[in-house]
């Protein structure tokens, strides 16, 4: 009876300190309670929109990408630029793939750019992703990258995947899908009204 009180003790514990590290998050911490740690969100794609005044801080980055190229947020500056974190393991991740890559190359001809965030991977496992799904947008590797993680905590728990963000030409959190893009049309649209806007 007592291990089981003080089971329960830590079961809301562990609940209080994601949702008190987790504020812009609060929409994920009932999938992490309830997802059984399978690693990835199993969400519908869905899209959180944040009006251009009410959008935070510009996320400063910088990290290494497969092919051990230095990246950094200053290589996308006034730049629309949309970041899809994922992993090779992830069901939800390859099947996006092919809807990411088409967005892509739709929405690059109009200056959008796009960045991928591998979560747990080596660069040899994500090469073997990128050349089987045909991805040729770059990709960071983030496993032993603690910094690169703690540029994004306040937009994407990196124990959960796929998340996908649209950054605006300021560098700030525009737009949040939260689970597999199902659709490369929303996507595109949210996309082309970041690009439209002025401020």
């Amino acid at each position: 009876m007592r291990r089981r009180i003080w089971a329960s003790v830590a079961a809301l514990a562990l609940a209080a300190t994601l949702t008190a590290c987790t504020s812009a998050n609060d929409g994920l911490v009932e999938q992490y309670q309830q997802g059984g740690g399978q690693g990835f969100i199993s969400g519908d794609g869905r899209v959180q929109e944040i009006p251009v005044d009410q959008r935070g801080a510009a996320v400063d980055f910088s990290g290494t990408a497969v092919d051990g190229s230095t990246v950094t947020s200053a290589d996308y500056a006034d730049t629309v630029l949309v970041m899809n974190f994922w992993y090779a393991g992830c069901g939800p991740c390859r099947a996006e793939a092919s809807t990411l890559e088409d967005t892509y190359q739709t929405v690059s001809a109009k200056g959008a750019r796009f960045l991928g965030v591998n979560i747990y991977d080596g660069p040899e496992q994500a090469t073997a992703f990128e050349q089987t799904y045909g991805i040729t947008y770059p990709s960071l590797i983030a496993k032993e990258d603690a910094d690169l993680k703690l540029a994004f905590v306040d937009w994407t728990p990196l124990q959960s995947v796929p998340i996908t963000l649209v950054l605006d030409k300021q560098g700030r959190v525009a737009a949040r899908f939260i689970g597999q893009i199902e659709s490369g049309s929303i996507l595109r649209t949210v996309v082309d009204d970041v690009l439209a806007e002025t401020s």
